[in-house]
């Protein structure tokens, strides 16, 4: 049973005559705990709806077209609390973090809804049998869970939970089911890579078709870590050796399914001091939200959007700076080198910043933040704006994760800083001074749909 906080004017609900404050119990006989419940039993045609007023149940029935929305508001998104990880992972980052951020930086959520709504992933420690049930009955798919090891007892010490292991049993169950499944492995040295990382990629590659993706990243390290796993960072050979098997066994499917499904992200390439594959190694890029064939799209679609524009000629002169992680800076310096001797009326000036904040193995550009920025392009001549790649806000905000904000940074340097979009096309319009296309961020109630 579930509070409506809203019912929408106009909406199917409200013409029945729902009104907030009611509660939703059941839609035909299947009682309503959360979203998963709710959007998927409001997707039938035909409605039998159990509700209550004021402590007395009444029903009613309705009937629309087929996954068309009934049109009600809830207290919060899930309809219920988000569940917190129930693990201590040796290698989390939250436990990294200094204190005194934000309080909801710190909370660690480990719900296979949020997994299904938005994308995150779960460890599988956290729901039973009865939820795999409502999984399968539902067909929600794909479903992403950090896997880091198919080793039980090596999982169980990674992620400092008795239980880790036997919860993987929920994997194989989805996989039967034919539930799509992306997976993550947090690499760390000398706990699960080599045979560890051999032994896992042959345990997830015998999960078969179920098996959409799976993405290896290399465990980042701040300098936060007083009592904390004494894990190592990965060097030139060690990254190396992990790319070895990774792209072995993502040779092999290639060869053997057709897709390669096993890849390394960009950053373990770099750590290794090799060059990223081509555009083509990523497919259809099925991991890219984890780092996975990032800089190669970026690429892509920032030298489409060039050769788009033809002959590049500003009627004055134009400078810009752009902030970057370190991890990244070569690749995108000369990424830009293309249009610097393209446009020459253009002064571009990538600068590559240190992560003091969160200091350690820590410099990808998401990670970045405001204070960073600002002291290390300070006395630097800037030009007409600053370029703040979109993944160092927070979504939907002008927030960086010191809390500085957007206008803050702007004020603080003396320029514009603005934010620019993900995408190849955003960032080449960002540079050239063009009108971006688009809205930077997305939707954070966007969610996929699902089979009935």
């Amino acid at each position: 049973m579930v509070r409506i906080k809203g019912v929408e004017a106009g909406s199917r609900a409200f013409r029945a005559g729902i009104r907030s404050g009611d509660r939703l119990i059941s839609i035909n006989g299947h009682e309503i705990g959360d979203i998963l419940d709710y959007r998927f039993f409001e997707t039938e045609r035909e409605l039998a709806l159990i509700l209550e007023r004021d402590g007395r149940e009444y029903r009613l029935e309705l009937i629309k077209p087929r996954y068309a929305e009934l049109g009600l508001e809830f207290e919060s998104y899930l309809m219920d609390r988000e569940r917190s990880c129930r693990n201590k992972c040796v290698f989390c980052f939250i436990d990294q973090l200094p204190k005194g951020m934000r309080e909801t930086l710190y909370f660690k959520d480990d719900d296979d809804r949020l997994s299904f709504l938005f994308g995150n992933y779960i460890t599988l420690t956290n729901i039973d049998d009865r939820e795999v049930d409502r999984i399968l009955q539902m067909h929600i798919s794909p479903i992403n869970v950090s896997v880091h090891t198919m080793d039980r007892e090596l999982r169980c010490r990674m992620m400092n939970n008795r239980f880790a292991g036997e919860s993987l049993r929920h994997l194989y169950r989805l996989a039967q089911g034919d539930i799509k499944l992306n997976c993550q492995i947090v690499l760390c040295p000398g706990l699960n890579d080599g045979e560890a990382l051999e032994f896992t990629l042959r345990e997830l590659y015998g999960l078969g078709g179920s098996l959409q993706s799976v993405a290896c990243v290399p465990v980042g390290l701040t300098r936060y870590r007083e009592g904390l796993y004494p894990l190592i960072p990965f060097d030139r050979e060690t990254a190396g050796a992990a790319l070895d098997i990774i792209e072995g066994w993502g040779d092999k499917g290639k060869a053997q399914r057709g897709a390669r499904t096993v890849y390394a992200s960009d950053e373990l390439y770099i750590l290794a001091g090799r060059e990223l594959p081509p555009l083509e190694f990523y497919e259809d890029f099925p991991q890219i939200e984890n780092g996975v064939g990032m800089l190669r799209d970026l690429e892509d679609s920032f030298m489409w959007a060039l050769e788009e524009a033809g002959e590049l000629e500003l009627s004055s002169p134009r400078h810009v700076t752009i902030p970057t992680g370190e991890c990244g800076y070569a690749f995108l310096n000369k990424m830009l080198d293309v249009l610097r001797d393209r446009c020459h009326n253009l002064c571009i000036d990538l600068v590559p910043i240190t992560n003091d904040f969160f200091g350690g193995t820590v410099n990808v550009t998401g990670l970045l933040t405001g204070g960073d920025i600002c002291k290390q392009l300070a006395g630097r001549e800037l030009g007409d704006q600053v370029l703040i790649a979109n993944n160092m806000l927070r979504a939907g905000e002008d927030v960086f994760l010191d809390d500085m904000t957007l206008s803050g940074l702007s004020e603080r340097l003396g320029v514009p800083a603005v934010r620019v979009g993900g995408s190849g096309e955003e960032l080449f319009a960002a540079v050239m001074g063009f009108e971006q296309s688009g809205e930077a961020g997305h939707d954070p109630y966007e969610y996929k749909s699902w089979e009935v």
